[in-house]
C-alpha cells in the first residue's frame, strides 16, 4: 500500500480499538466515568489496569465498529470533557505512583462551534501540559488514525509507538491538499510528502518503535511484551529522570 492506501485503511472498522485491546491486554480491568464537570465521554475511556504485578492507569480514545457505536463515541472525535476526563486520569496516575498508557485513535478533536465554546482549545493544551509533567513513566500507542492536536494531547509520552498500519500527523491529507493545493483531489499526493506512516515515523526518529499486526489487529502479545520491557526499564528510574527521559525525547525530534 502506497501512504494515502494506509491513511484509508487505518480508518478501517475492521482495525482493533480501544476497548478490545484494553480488555484483551489486561488481566484485570476497572473502568473511571466522568469529568466531575461536565459529564462522561464516550470517546475517551480510561481506568486501571492489572498487567502482570503492575497496576497502570490507562487511556484510549474509542471510535466503534458499528453505525450505532461510531454515533455514541462521536466517530471518535472527543469532546472538552473528554480531554478533562483524560487529565483526571492522569493526575491520578502521577499520584498514586502508577504507569501510564494511552491508546490512540481519531481523526482529530471535535471541531464543533459547542466544543469551542466549552474551551476546547484550552484543554487539549492543559492535557499536553499535564502529560508532559508527570512524574511517571508513560507509553503512548497510535493503533489506527493518529490526526491532529486530538491526538498529540495523549501521546506527549516517554515513548511513542505505532501499529504497522497506523498513521500519525498533523491533520489528514484531505486538509493538507486542500491548504496546500486549495485541492483536496491531491490528497494521494499529499500523503506521500507528509511521511505519516509507522515506517516514516520510525525512520525521522519520532516514534520509538512499531507493533506488530495481523489481518489489522494489533498484536496484543506483541504490545504486552513491550509494555512490560518498558515498565521494568522505568521502574529502575528516578521520577527526576523519568521526567528528564520525556523532555530530551521531544528536545531531540527535528535535530
Amino acid at each position: 500500500m502506497d501512504a494515502y492506501e494506509k491513511v484509508v485503511n487505518a480508518r478501517s472498522k475492521e482495525r482493533s480499538i480501544s476497548k478490545e485491546i484494553i480488555e484483551n491486554l489486561f488481566d484485570d480491568y476497572f473502568y473511571v466515568k466522568g469529568d466531575r464537570a461536565f459529564g462522561d465521554s464516550q470517546a475517551i475511556i480510561g481506568g486501571l489496569g492489572e498487567l502482570d504485578k503492575y497496576t497502570l492507569t490507562f487511556i484510549g480514545i474509542q471510535k466503534g465498529h458499528e453505525m450505532d457505536e461510531a454515533i455514541k463515541t462521536n466517530f471518535g472525535m472527543p469532546e472538552p470533557h473528554g480531554y478533562r476526563k483524560a487529565i483526571r486520569l492522569m493526575k491520578a496516575a502521577e499520584k498514586f505512583k502508577r504507569p501510564l498508557v494511552t491508546f490512540i485513535d481519531t481523526p482529530g478533536a471535535y471541531p464543533g462551534v459547542e466544543a469551542e465554546e466549552r474551551g476546547q482549545h484550552q484543554l487539549i493544551a492543559d492535557c499536553l501540559m499535564t502529560m508532559a509533567g508527570l512524574r511517571v513513566p508513560s507509553l503512548a500507542f497510535i493503533i489506527g488514525e493518529g490526526g491532529s492536536g486530538g491526538a498529540l494531547a495523549l501521546a506527549l509520552a516517554n515513548k511513542i509507538y505505532m501499529g504497522e498500519g497506523a498513521v500519525f500527523s498533523i491533520l489528514s491529507p484531505e486538509g493538507f491538499s486542500s491548504i496546500l493545493y486549495k485541492n483536496k483531489s491531491r490528497a494521494r499526493e499529499a500523503a506521500d510528502l507528509m511521511r505519516l506512516t509507522a515506517k516514516d515515523l520510525y525512520e525521522d526518529k519520532i516514534i520509538d518503535g512499531i507493533v506488530g499486526e495481523a489481518d489489522n489487529k494489533i498484536k496484543i502479545f506483541d504490545l504486552k511484551k513491550i509494555i512490560l520491557e518498558d515498565l521494568k526499564y522505568y521502574s529502575k528510574l528516578s521520577s527526576d529522570k523519568i521526567l528528564r527521559d520525556r523532555h530530551e525525547k521531544f528536545r531531540r525530534i527535528g535535530v
